[in-house]
């Protein structure tokens, strides 16, 4: 079975995925998977190591295909063997993912949260400047007014980027589901199979 460190990544990965795209996921960190011709052809294979997984799931979820979860039997590991996940340097990685995975899934929203975090401290650093300016008509914290500017200044290139970044994600992922649906459908009996029994994408 998983190791407490294994699970508890395994789960909040499993969450982030949950809340960007609505689906009801049971163990996104298999790689014991089953892909259609379609799928393969369509997968851009970023991803070398720990986070293939998630490349796995992410990929199925953004270009809406169906998928299933089949239930399988997983034992503890045999007595002498040695496993090759590293709880701590793959829990930064699964960090790393995460955050990977919501800038490039929601930029928008990754970028809004930054623009929300700047803005926030160039207003706690610069109304005092303002007030001090409006009582004495002079600027006695010259760097903190600078730094405040500064910092709205990022803060709306964040936003920007967030929008523009929004665009670019939205058209890579029409390009993908063109180039998936440009191959064959599998077996209607299959596809079905999958699409009744696995969350509504379509």
């Amino acid at each position: 079975a998983y190791r407490p460190g294994h699970r508890f990544g395994n789960i909040f990965l499993k969450t982030c995925v949950q809340l960007l795209f609505g689906a009801r996921l049971v163990d996104m960190l298999s790689g014991y998977r089953v892909f259609s011709r379609r799928y393969v052809k369509s997968f851009p294979a970023l991803s070398n190591g720990f986070e293939i997984e998630t490349e796995f799931t992410v990929h199925a979820l953004e270009l809406k295909m169906p998928f299933i979860e089949e239930p399988t039997l997983y034992g503890s590991r045999p007595p002498g063997s040695t496993s090759k996940l590293r709880t701590f340097q793959d829990g930064w990685r699964v960090l790393g993912t995460a955050i990977l995975l919501f800038k490039e899934a929601r930029p928008f929203l990754f970028f809004g949260i930054i623009f929300l975090l700047l803005a926030a401290f160039s207003l706690v650093l610069g109304i005092p400047v303002v007030e001090d300016f409006f009582q004495t008509g002079l600027v006695p914290r010259f760097p903190t007014a600078i730094l405040a500017a500064s910092t709205m200044l990022l803060a709306f290139l964040s936003l920007t980027c967030g929008m523009i970044l929004d665009s670019v994600a939205r058209g890579r992922r029409e390009a993908k589901r063109m180039v998936y649906l440009s191959y064959p459908a599998p077996e209607a009996g299959i596809y079905e199979s999958a699409s009744d029994e696995t969350h509504p994408l379509n």
